[in-house]
């Protein structure tokens, strides 16, 4: 079984965030910055790649997005600073 990434994406600092999953990190984010996909990222601008964290397993993935969707604000913005405290785009690093 393959593994999954956990991402967080935002449209500035302490912005709007959504929290996804994905098996392939480099297209999704590339996805939501091309807004090829109607919907809240679109909407809210959220194009700025924030937070990713691999799971070797997909269903781990999974279920740690499913806990992140529920924490507090607070939490998510807690492990964006921790990982990225400069809040930069991590899509370069993607592609570079």
């Amino acid at each position: 079984m393959r593994g999954g990434w956990v991402y967080i994406i935002m449209n500035r600092p302490f912005g709007s965030l959504y929290v996804g999953v994905t098996s392939n990190l480099a297209r999704r984010a590339w996805e939501h910055r091309d807004g090829a996909n109607a919907g809240f990222t679109q909407r809210y601008g959220l194009t700025r790649l924030v937070f990713a964290e691999w799971h070797d397993e997909i269903i781990r993935a999974i279920q740690r997005e499913k806990n992140m969707k529920h924490w507090p604000r607070a939490w998510k913005l807690n492990v964006i600073v921790a990982q990225n405290p400069t809040w930069d785009d991590m899509f370069e690093r993607l592609n570079g």
